[in-house]
């Protein structure tokens, strides 16, 4: 019984003494804002389905080749979809080719500095992706585009 004993005291010692530290060295709430409560939830109000953006599918993916020494060594696959204001889906489609050769452009390039090696989706550099992409989109269809989203991505090495 004495053998079972010391190592059951030292488990439950141990035990409280993780509970006791976790509890007193748990940051504390973060402060409330003036007027309001410490659990209150911000609830943003919907836009009118009138304002609502249209999300717009690209046709294709975008296949972008990684060359290592002149040769493929990795492929990006990529589907884009454009946020853009109501009612301008068949206008985006109507420039559709222009728009993939202008994205094709900017992914080749962001291949060719490097920006699919190593973590690239992390979230800096796909973010940096997007500007250029939403800067581009912009020049041919100014007003209407108003973010470029990326909604699948995946890499296949060979």
């Amino acid at each position: 019984m004495k053998r079972f004993l010391l190592p059951l005291l030292l488990i439950l010692l141990g035990a409280g003494g993780g509970i006791g530290a976790g509890l007193f060295l748990r940051p504390p709430p973060a402060p409330a804002a003036e007027g309001e409560e410490a659990h209150a939830e911000v609830k943003e109000e919907p836009l009118p389905p009138e304002e609502q953006p249209e999300y717009v599918k690209m046709s294709n993916q975008f296949i972008i080749p990684l060359l290592t020494d002149g040769k493929i060594d990795s492929i990006i696959v990529m589907a884009l979809s454009l946020e853009a204001k109501p009612g301008s889906a068949d206008a985006i489609y109507a420039v559709e080719p222009k728009l993939r050769d202008t994205f094709l452009q900017i992914l080749f390039d962001h291949a060719n500095s490097g920006g699919f090696r190593g973590s690239f989706t992390e979230s800096t550099a796909l973010t940096r992706l997007r500007e250029q992409l939403l800067e581009a989109a912009e020049k041919i269809m100014p007003e209407v585009i108003t973010d470029v989203l990326i909604t699948d991505i995946g890499r296949q090495d060979s």
